[in-house]
């Protein structure tokens, strides 16, 4: 749908806006850059940190479109 809407409106190639929109979020949400823009690795986290990441992740997925979490892994790095 978002590359249909896109194309009809003569622009092209704007996934990587994606990309960019869900590591802002990221940070917004967490208060630290996600994985994929140098952050700590999800791997890395513990307690309070991985409960974030998990709700932030969750928030970023909905808010693309997705209902899996997983999805922002993509998007934001593991």
């Amino acid at each position: 749908m978002y590359e249909t809407q896109t194309r009809e409106a003569g622009l092209y190639r704007m996934h990587g806006l994606r990309h960019h929109y869900a590591q802002s979020r990221y940070e917004e949400i967490t208060g630290w850059k996600a994985p994929a823009a140098g952050g700590p690795p999800q791997r890395s986290l513990t307690g309070a940190k991985r409960r974030i990441d998990t709700e932030a992740r969750q928030t970023i997925a909905a808010e693309l479109g997705h209902r899996r979490r997983e999805v922002s892994s993509i998007y934001c790095g593991a």
